[in-house]
C-alpha cells in the first residue's frame, strides 16, 4: 500500500524534531504535527527559559561578591517585566530555528492537533493522512493534586509568563523542578518557602548531595518545610492565597507553585483507535526499540516514562530514525551513566551511581569526599561550601559515580561523564594532572578515603 508519509511524527519537541529531521535526511517522506509550540517543553516552558531565569537569579550573588574584589556598585534594581520580555524574544527566536530545521530538512510541518484514527492513519484539523509509521512524541504535562482550590495554583507552564514577580511564594514539591524554581524566586527577591511532604528533597540523588544542598539553601535563607503538605488553598479578600496544611498550619502567599510531577500528554490522541497499551504508571508501553504494542506505532521521550531528559529524547529520536531508515547506523541508546544537572543555587552535577545505589548493587565501595570554600569566595564573607564526591568500587578501582554541589557543577560533570562512559579507574583520576587553580581539579586530587 502507498502511504502519504513514511513517518508521521506527533509532537515537535526535542525528540520528535530530531527523529523527523534525520529520517528526512535518510530519504524518508516525513510529516510533523504540533498543536502548541515548536521545540516542546524544553524550549518553551522548560530547560531553556528556566536556565535563563537561573542566570538572572544568580546575578544577585555576583553583585554581593563584587565588593570583595574592589567594586563599588550602586544599589541594583531588578525588573521582572524586562526579564520576561527578553526571555520571550529568545524563545521566539528558537521557535523560528526549529521551524527552519524542519522545513529545510524537507519535513512537512502541520500546525494543529493530531489524533490517531487507525493503525496507519492520523487526522489533523479535519484532514486525514496515512503513514507507514507513526511516532508519538507528545511529551509531558505538569500535574497538580486534586485538592480544593487547585485552580488557584500555578505550575511551571504559567510561571514563565507571570505578569510580575510575586512577593511571597510557596513552592510545593521535592523534585528538581521544585528546587530550581525555589532558587529562582528567592534569588530574584521573593520571600520563598519550599514545602515537601517527605523527609528530604531530591529522592534518588546521592545522600551527601541532598544533605549538603539542604544546608546551603538554609544558609541562603530559603524556608524549607519538610513533612509538610497542603490540604486546601483559599483566596483571601486582598487577593493573596491561604494554604492550609494537613497539620493544621496556615501559610499566606501571593503565589502557590506546584512541581509535584508530570504526566504523559496523551489527551485526545486517539489511542483507543489503536492497539497501543499503557503501563501500570500510565505511560506508553514500548520495547527496547521504542515499538509500542501496535506494530506501526512507536513512542519516545517523556510519554514512555524512562529518563525524562531532553538529551535522552534526542538520542531516542535518533535511534528511531536510524532503525527505520538507516539500519546500518543503528545503535541502541545506553541509559547508563547519563550526566545530570540540577540548576539549584548552588547547582548540582552528577553522573553514575549514588553511594546508596552502589551499595544496593552489591559493590564494596570506597568514598572520597571533599567540602571546601571556593577560591572565588575567599575575598568575601560568604561561607558557601562546595561538595565533591567520588564513589569507587574497592575491588576493581573503577569510578562508579561522581557528584558535585557547587558553582559550574553541570559544566564540570559533563566531562566526567565521558570518563565514566570510558570506564575510568580512580588511579586514572589520580594520574590526571589538574587544571590549577580551579574547583574541578579537586576531582583528581582527592587521595584519602573518607569511608
Amino acid at each position: 500500500m502507498a502511504y502519504d508519509f513514511d513517518l508521521f511524527v506527533i509532537g515537535a519537541g526535542s525528540g520528535g524534531v530530531r527523529a523527523a529531521r534525520f529520517a528526512a535526511g535518510f530519504g524518508a517522506k516525513v510529516a510533523v504535527a504540533e498543536s502548541r509550540y515548536l521545540g516542546g517543553t524544553c524550549v518553551n516552558v522548560g530547560c531553556v527559559p528556566k536556565k535563563l531565569m537561573v542566570y538572572a537569579a544568580h546575578v544577585a550573588d555576583e553583585l554581593e561578591q563584587a565588593a570583595g574584589f574592589g567594586w563599588t556598585l550602586e544599589e541594583g534594581h531588578f525588573d521582572w517585566g524586562t526579564l520576561i520580555a527578553n526571555k520571550n524574544r529568545e524563545i521566539e527566536r528558537l521557535n523560528g530555528i526549529y521551524r527552519n530545521l524542519l522545513v529545510n530538512s524537507g519535513v512537512t510541518l502541520l500546525q494543529g492537533h493530531a489524533r490517531i484514527t487507525g493503525a496507519n492513519e492520523v487526522e489533523v484539523e479535519g484532514q486525514r493522512y496515512s503513514a507507514a509509521n507513526i511516532l508519538i512524541a507528545t511529551g509531558g504535562w505538569p500535574q497538580v493534586p486534586d485538592i480544593p482550590g487547585k485552580e488557584l495554583a500555578i505550575t511551571s507552564n504559567e510561571a514563565f509568563y507571570l505578569k510580575q514577580l510575586p512577593r511571597r511564594v510557596l513552592v510545593v514539591g521535592g523534585g528538581y523542578i521544585a528546587v530550581e524554581f525555589a532558587g529562582i524566586f528567592q534569588g530574584l527577591g521573593a520571600d520563598t518557602t519550599l514545602l515537601y511532604r517527605g523527609d528530604l528533597f531530591l529522592r534518588g540523588f546521592d545522600g551527601s548531595v541532598r544533605t549538603h544542598l539542604k544546608e546551603e539553601l538554609e544558609k541562603r535563607g530559603l524556608n524549607l518545610q519538610f513533612n509538610a503538605d497542603i490540604q486546601r488553598i483559599d483566596k483571601l479578600e486582598d487577593g493573596s492565597l491561604k494554604a492550609t496544611l494537613k497539620d493544621g498550619r496556615e501559610l499566606v502567599a501571593d503565589c502557590v507553585f506546584y512541581a509535584t510531577g508530570r504526566r504523559p500528554m496523551l489527551d485526545n490522541l486517539g489511542l483507543e483507535n489503536t492497539g497501543v497499551e499503557l503501563d501500570e504508571r500510565g505511560y506508553i508501553r514500548v520495547d527496547e526499540q521504542y515499538q509500542t504494542t501496535a506494530p506501526s506505532i512507536l513512542a519516545i521521550g517523556d510519554v514512555i516514562g524512562r529518563v525524562q531528559l531532553t538529551p535522552v529524547a534526542l538520542a531516542e529520536g535518533m535511534a528511531v530514525a536510524r532503525r527505520l531508515f538507516k539500519p546500518e547506523q543503528y545503535r541502541p541508546v545506553d541509559y547508563r551513566n547519563i550526566p545530570t544537572a540540577v540548576f539549584s543555587q548552588p547547582p548540582i552535577g552528577t553522573v553514575g551511581l549514588t553511594e546508596e545505589q552502589a551499595l544496593e548493587a552489591g559493590h564494596k565501595v570506597q568514598i572520597f569526599e571533599s567540602r571546601f570554600r571556593a577560591m572565588k569566595l575567599s575575598l568575601t564573607d560568604i561561607q558557601e561550601k562546595t561538595l565533591m564526591k567520588l564513589v569507587v568500587d574497592a575491588e576493581t578501582d573503577k569510578v562508579l559515580g561522581c557528584h558535585m554541589v557547587g558553582p559550574d557543577a553541570g559544566e564540570i560533570v559533563q566531562g566526567l561523564g565521558i570518563a565514566l562512559k570510558a570506564g575510568a579507574t580512580k588511579q586514572q583520576f589520580d594520574e590526571t594532572i589538574g587544571v590549577h587553580p580551579t574547583a574541578a581539579e579537586e576531582f583528581v586530587t582527592m587521595r584519602s578515603v573518607t569511608r
